[in-house]
């Protein structure tokens, strides 16, 4: 039997601080070598482009597909196959927008977790979308935030932010006309925009004072939402993924340029774990691509929470068995 989770189902059943315990379990069975995780497939066509993730997870009992297809000019969407390791059954069909949203935050919080500031601390936010909306509410429930500038290109959409998250989070948030605007200056930087570009949003010589940058906005090797400085400038650079390295540009330009060598970098597995300690001060990066292991820890939760609820659509034999033939 397989379970149809649509957006209406998920919507409000897990919140960012649950998420972040999710994540941090599953990162610990990743540092433990219980799990399997593939680099990210893409293939462009035209008009748009596919994605395909996938993770294992022995010490749970499930894996996870995740694929998600963008059209020029329409838009994106998300869906994550959560099956049941001993015997392959497909056990859930889940809408991937809202997952992808709260645990791309939640890693950041993961991070910021192990990036402690014993004091009030500002924030600087690159973007105003859903994930922007994420990486604050994370920053949030690990700092006591003083205050917020938040930066985007177009200022109807940073305005709406400022004033919804105020409101929402009960912070100051405050809507700046530029990124160095929003970043110069702050305690902690996240940034979260759709650029798609290879001219940097963020620059190292902003960064003064800055403890911890989250880049979550750039995924593909050819754009860079961060300058090769902002990873000179760090005392240690964590990733999500081994394969952040390949995939995202601005982690492949600062290898090219020599400023990020392997002593510097680390896993958020590796760094939960305690294989990796965090400097006690200077900037520390954290650079995310994004996981199918992330999506896998929040739809086994979904799953277990909402499979036998009443009103979930529940498909029989979605993905029939072709049974193994003996010789």
């Amino acid at each position: 039997m397989t379970a149809m989770l649509d957006m209406a189902a998920l919507d409000g059943v897990l919140g960012i601080s649950e998420s972040m315990d999710l994540l941090e379990a599953m990162l610990v069975h990743e540092a433990g070598g219980g799990t399997s995780v593939s680099p990210k497939f893409t293939t462009e066509f035209d008009g748009g482009a596919m994605r395909v993730l996938f993770a294992a997870d022995r010490d749970s009992g499930y894996c996870a597909m995740k694929a998600y297809h963008s059209i020029d000019n329409v838009g994106t969407r998300y869906v994550v196959l959560l099956y049941r390791l001993k015997d392959g059954e497909l056990l859930a069909l889940l809408d991937g927008r809202l997952i992808t949203d709260l645990r791309t935050g939640a890693a950041s919080g993961v991070a910021a977790r192990r990036v402690p500031i014993d004091r009030p601390v500002t924030v600087g936010l690159i973007g105003s979308g859903n994930q922007a909306r994420t990486q604050l509410e994370s920053l949030a429930s690990v700092y006591e935030v003083r205050s917020v500038a938040v930066y985007s290109p177009t200022a109807a959409n940073r305005d709406a932010f400022a004033a919804e998250s105020s409101r929402a989070l009960g912070l100051n948030v405050i809507a700046v006309r530029s990124a160095e605007e929003a970043v110069r200056g702050r305690d902690v930087v996240a940034t979260a925009s759709n650029a798609r570009t290879e001219e940097p949003v963020v620059r190292g010589e902003w960064l003064e004072g800055c403890r911890l940058l989250c880049a979550v906005g750039n995924t593909r090797r050819q754009y860079a939402e961060l300058g090769v400085q902002c990873f000179e400038a760090a005392g240690l650079v964590i990733v999500d993924s081994v394969h952040a390295l390949e995939e995202a540009g601005e982690l492949r330009r600062a290898r090219a340029a020599g400023v990020l060598p392997e002593s510097k970098t680390a896993t958020l597995a590796q760094v939960i774990a305690g294989e990796t300690t965090v400097p006690p001060e200077g900037l520390v990066v954290f650079k995310s691509v994004g996981m199918a292991l992330q999506d896998l820890a929040l739809a086994v939760r979904y799953y277990e929470l909402l499979h036998e609820r009443q009103g979930i659509l529940v498909a029989p034999s979605v993905a029939s068995l072709r049974p193994k033939k003996r010789r």
